[in-house]
């Protein structure tokens, strides 16, 4: 048995969420129709890392493809080494060719106002859900309506496992308790019935398009969330509290992607200041 196959048949690969294994298996895919036929005996000698990161950097032209590419190839080596069919993994420490720059994609409350004007009500449901929790699409296509007792939202949070318990904003609080509850999910489809990945993002783009949203995805409402919570006056420990974010991730996200070039945020502490001092 290849070691990709051994992987596939394992806990490491079989616990992984659906979306995920579906993500890792266009990738396997392609390992193997570049290195399907390579003796394991190679993976001992150091200059495969090489032939490893020239492959990797054919695919230069779309970066992250590159970076999601060499990720999976890591995890498929890293594996190997943990089970001692091989001594050292070759793609340690690759490097990543996709540098993200999330600076400016912050949902402004004009474009929050434009997708709400043109949304169905289950999608506005999945924005206000988004904007004052926090949390990311999967574990909201997830969440259950046992998750809310008013007036308090607790999740599990699926990457990482981290508990989170929250209350809910007036503005959510008061949609929620408004909105009919079709199934034990709180957020489903037009016909009532439970979302599947693909189908919200297909649902969210389409919404998006009409509102003349451009370059704002809804992973960037999880940091807009870390935003309108510091711009109120958060802290970061508090702002975690929420989000379940780590002190750590709340911080460079404040610090190098979005707070920065925010007026607001400015503002606030100026008036703190004239409060403080009269010079």
């Amino acid at each position: 048995m290849t070691i990709i196959a051994q992987y596939k048949a394992a806990p490491e690969f079989t616990g992984l969420a659906t979306s995920t294994r579906r993500a890792y298996l266009t990738y396997i895919k392609l390992i193997e129709i570049e290195f399907g036929d390579l003796p394991l005996a190679a993976l001992a000698d150091r200059r495969v890392r090489g032939d490893f990161k020239t492959w990797r950097d054919s695919f230069a032209a779309t970066p992250r493809k590159a970076d999601y590419a060499w990720t999976t190839l890591a995890r498929v080596m890293s594996f190997a080494k943990d089970r001692g069919i091989i001594s050292t993994n070759p793609c340690e420490r690759g490097g990543r060719l996709y540098v993200a720059n999330r600076r400016d994609k912050i949902w402004t409350e004009q474009d929050i106002a434009a997708v709400l004007a043109v949304a169905s009500e289950e999608i506005q449901l999945a924005l206000i859900l988004a904007l004052w929790t926090g949390q990311r699409q999967g574990d909201l296509l997830r969440l259950s309506w046992s998750a809310y007792e008013s007036p308090n939202i607790r999740l599990r949070q699926s990457k990482g496992g981290r508990r989170v318990a929250m209350p809910a904003g007036a503005p959510l609080r008061a949609l929620l308790d408004a909105t009919a509850r079709r199934g034990p999910l709180i957020l489903t489809n037009t016909r009532g019935l439970a979302w599947t990945s693909d189908g919200f993002r297909t649902s969210w783009a389409k919404t998006c398009e009409r509102a003349g949203i451009d370059g704002l995805t809804f992973h960037d409402l999880r940091g807009t969330a870390v935003v309108r919570l510091a711009i109120a006056g958060a802290t970061v420990p508090q702002i975690a509290a929420v989000t379940g974010h780590s002190l750590k991730d709340v911080e460079a996200i404040l610090d190098a992607h979005y707070l920065g070039r925010d007026i607001r945020l400015a503002e606030a502490a100026v008036l703190k200041l004239e409060a403080r001092t009269k010079l």
